[in-house]
């Protein structure tokens, strides 16, 4: 998967409010199970599995079979890619931003001057 499909789709899942909660507890705990997190929760174990499926497929999150129980962690590193693309991003409209304001700036100097 390259870069911009990666962050496409850590993108696309974080979209979910419920997605980045489990996120959430699942970096507090380290792991859990779908039934764990479903008591943490206000939804059903049901669609905590749907949208641990989704975390999945992102590369956010991993399972193993622990006896009977499928455990999901967090895949660490797999959020580089997205969080250099949002700092390249916040460089970029950073850098835009300041130049807007140095224009409003001495436009605003100059009415102030024309003014008086």
């Amino acid at each position: 998967m390259t870069d911009d499909e990666t962050v496409s789709r850590v993108l696309s899942a974080l979209a979910d409010p419920t997605r980045r909660r489990i996120l959430d507890a699942l970096v507090r705990q380290g792991s859990s199970t779908a039934t764990v997190l479903a008591q943490e929760l206000p939804v059903t174990r049901q669609a905590i599995v749907k949208h641990l499926g989704v975390l999945d497929r992102a590369g956010l999150v991993e399972v193993w079979r622990q006896g009977r129980e499928a455990r999901y962690r967090v895949v660490p590193g797999t959020m580089d890619a997205t969080a250099a693309w949002m700092e390249r991003t916040a460089a970029v409209w950073g850098s835009r931003l300041a130049a807007i304001r140095k224009i409003s700036e001495a436009a605003e100097r100059q009415a102030t001057d024309h003014g008086r």
